[in-house]
């Protein structure tokens, strides 16, 4: 039973003895079946289905990808795909150049130097807040921070395949970072220190910009058939995929194509 497994509503998830029933799932006469639509997850014993359609819901650790839309007082607010907007507190980034020491009022001075409304980001979800569920980020790592310019792209959370490694740099020479809230960055490069990044975008080639668009075409084909998204699964597509032009991508027929070799290696695991 893999967390690729897709099922809708009726469906049988396990016939397993012994199992615990988790959330989006329902038991009777001994079989567990499905309440919603979405990815089948288990770990260890207890047996859940992640909806396809919902709002990210965080976990402590987990990698985001988000936009800033507010600037308050010692705070932004950021769009993560969650309920409410995540918050990235002054005292939980980085100041350029990485240097550590008290945030001043000369900083909170300064807070839109280090990320204004528009600015994408990378950050890492350090707590929930048990009043009302929103996340609290951090960027304390110079690999988290601003994002350099890019693709910004959108696709359900629950494909985004939970790795040790959110960061990559595919063969091609691209850029990504895939977030656990679905929300994923394609670009030129990751740079050392987030805290310098410039939002040059004259500085991409055009045939660098091919092969972004070349990737964000592979992620949307993958989350149109509902397949998981991680490194490996965006490589297959668009190594079968360079014989076709970046805009006949996302034909159905070519979909179908490009998808093929991920299929059948998500359907091995």
């Amino acid at each position: 039973m893999e967390s690729t497994l897709l099922v809708t509503p009726g469906d049988v998830v396990s016939e397993e003895e012994g199992l615990m029933r988790g959330h989006g799932t329902f038991l009777q006469d001994g079989v567990l079946y499905a309440s919603v639509a979405g990815v089948v997850e288990r770990v260890n014993k207890v047996v859940s289905v992640r909806p396809m359609r919902t709002r990210y819901v965080g976990e402590i650790g987990d990698v985001v990808v988000g936009r800033v839309t507010e600037v308050a007082q010692r705070r932004w607010k950021v769009d993560t795909q969650s309920r409410l907007d995540s918050v990235l507190k002054l005292s939980s980034v980085n100041l350029p150049g990485g240097v550590l020491r008290r945030k001043s009022a000369s900083d909170e001075l300064m807070m839109r130097e280090y990320f204004k409304e528009g600015d994408t980001i990378s950050a890492e979800v350090q707590a929930i807040f048990k009043e009302d569920g929103a996340l609290s980020l951090h960027t304390r790592s110079l690999k988290y921070g601003r994002l350099g310019p890019g693709v910004f792209m959108s696709v359900p959370s629950v494909l985004v395949r939970r790795s040790k490694n959110h960061f990559h740099v595919l063969p091609c020479g691209v850029a990504l970072v895939l977030g656990n809230n679905g929300y994923i960055w394609i670009g030129a490069e990751h740079s050392e220190d987030t805290t310098k990044v410039k939002q040059d975008a004259a500085a991409i080639s055009t045939e660098l910009r091919q092969r972004i668009a070349r990737v964000r075409n592979c992620i949307a084909a993958l989350s149109a058939k509902y397949l998981s998204i991680f490194d490996t699964t965006i490589i297959y597509c668009y190594e079968d995929s360079e014989h076709l032009a970046v805009c006949d991508m996302l034909d159905a027929d070519a979909i179908d194509q490009i998808t093929a070799r991920s299929r059948t290696l998500l359907a091995s695991e």
